[in-house]
């Protein structure tokens, strides 16, 4: 039986955890360098104005050389994530939002209660307080969570004022959980699990896998539109020849479900479930003790898609 505590925590959380219907502030944190998805993400948010305001650009971590080989170390990683968030601002004309980017953490948590300091991680705490229970700021992380667990262990009061959407781990029947934003920092996914910040859990494999796009579908859509939509083509099918995909080839384009999921529920099903453990051996535990969190498990891949091509074809 829940203790009065659990279901007034609870009851807090749910609150927090409905979709909004009107605009809402933003804080976008993502590792831009180390795929080609953070980009689109990234556009695409910023095209999404004014349903969504982006008050912050936040440069995560990365650094896993079993996935790839695009960073020396963490602090490399977001060191050239930071640029490539002004080479977009670049590309789409936008340099005026550049004030609102900060360099992230430069190391992974060292445990689940030493924060790793970083001018992301102050900012994010200065911005989560201007903020309310009744309209908390929004945090859509697509990359390692350490900026968003060392801010939440800076000031744990902002878990009341904010909600954390983040695309991490895998499906919970995935055999195992070693997904790479994740596996690149599991103290500080079980900082934000943990602490009762109001959590939407976008899982990768078994769940997000399947929002894939092709060559073709790419070329049809975005060819010849604007810059940055040249610029996104170019580097999906670079990175499809670099990693030999075949002559058939489909890439998914995580991050931009993270944006989607603020846009509307026509883009994706979700139910509430208590939250996971993440476990050092990269699988999960679970226990009807933990609050509760929203967590996707279907995808409308057609719609989004749609959504998105037409975005960014804008202009």
């Amino acid at each position: 039986m829940k203790t009065e505590e659990q279901i007034r925590e609870n009851e807090r959380i749910l609150r927090m955890l409905k979709r909004p219907e009107g605009p809402v502030d933003v804080v976008l944190d993502t590792d831009t360098y180390n795929e080609i998805d953070d980009q689109y993400a990234l556009a695409f948010l910023i095209k999404s104005a004014p349903r969504l305001r982006l008050v912050g650009i936040h440069a995560a971590p990365f650094y896993a050389p079993e996935f790839n080989h695009k960073s020396e170390n963490p602090r490399d990683g977001m060191e050239k994530s930071y640029e490539e968030i002004l080479h977009v601002l670049q590309l789409m004309g936008r340099e005026d939002l550049a004030p609102l980017a900060r360099k992230g953490s430069q190391e992974y948590l060292h445990s689940e209660t030493e924060p790793v300091d970083s001018p992301a991680a102050r900012r994010l705490v200065e911005l989560a307080m201007e903020h309310s229970p009744e309209n908390p700021l929004y945090v859509l992380a697509i990359g390692a969570i350490t900026n968003v667990a060392s801010a939440l262990l800076m000031e744990p009061e902002i878990k009341n004022r904010m909600v954390l959407v983040w695309l991490g781990g895998n499906a919970y029947s995935w055999p195992d959980n070693k997904e790479f934003n994740l596996f690149q920092d599991v103290a500080g996914a079980r900082v934000v699990f943990g602490c009762g910040v109001p959590l939407v859990q976008l899982p990768c494999l078994g769940v997000v896998s399947a929002f894939t796009t092709t060559g073709p579908e790419l070329e049809h859509w975005l060819r010849g539109k604007n810059a940055l939509c040249d610029y996104l083509v170019d580097i999906t099918i670079r990175e499809a020849e670099e990693y030999h995909m075949g002559a058939c080839w489909s890439r998914a384009i995580w991050d931009v479900t993270a944006v989607g999921w603020l846009l509307g529920e026509n883009y994706m099903q979700d139910r509430l479930t208590h939250s996971p453990i993440p476990e050092y051996d990269h699988r999960y535990s679970f226990s009807e003790d933990r609050h509760l969190i929203r967590c996707v498990y279907s995808i409308n891949r057609d719609a989004l898609f749609h959504r998105l091509f037409t975005t960014l074809a804008e202009g």
